[in-house]
């Protein structure tokens, strides 16, 4: 499923190329890496929610995930240091190609009410992130074995310079902004 891995080499870098103004095709941005981040609060009280958690991210990811610990004790919401809280993952080269492409092409259109991407969520390293509601809209979920609906927290670093140059390289991508 490297279709996106081929066709960002074949023709949006060239693309790219022209329309940003770079004359080295190696200073093109691409993405380095995607990181897929779930919080998991309701570990606190009940360890089942976390393995749940574990087992979704593994499936949406294609690879498992680590557990984040809590760094610090916080009394009013009863969390002590070093409780895990929740799972996040990594993934670079063909995996992150691959879990791109469903991202754009299934699982963003299943979101419910979505009405685009925000524009605005580049930081001035040219890196874009966003939150999904819901686990479901990956297919790789089965909705009965389902306990609770999670979020998830989606970072994709890119090795753009400005947010120009991440926002053209992910409108090339077909990334759906508002």
């Amino acid at each position: 499923m490297a279709n996106l891995k081929e066709k960002y080499n074949k023709e949006l870098r060239p693309s790219l190329k022209d329309e940003l103004g770079i004359k080295n095709i190696m200073a093109v941005p691409k993405l380095t890496k995607v990181v897929i981040n779930m919080g998991v609060g309701e570990a606190a009280n009940d360890k089942k929610h976390l393995e749940s958690a574990l087992d979704h991210l593994t499936l949406i990811a294609g690879q498992k995930p680590i557990v984040t610990k809590a760094r610090q004790s916080v009394a009013s919401f009863k969390i002590r240091e070093g409780w895990p809280l929740g799972c996040k993952v990594t993934l670079r080269g063909s995996k992150m190609y691959d879990f791109v492409e469903r991202l754009i092409n299934i699982a963003i259109p299943r979101e419910r009410d979505f009405r685009g991407l925000n524009p605005k969520s580049f930081d001035q390293q040219g890196n874009y992130s966003f939150g999904i509601k819901e686990q479901i809209i990956f297919p790789e979920i089965n909705y009965d074995n389902i306990d609770n609906i999670r979020g998830m927290d989606i970072c994709i670093n890119t090795s753009a310079q400005t947010k120009e140059h991440a926002k053209a390289l992910l409108k090339a991508l077909n990334f759906p902004f508002k």
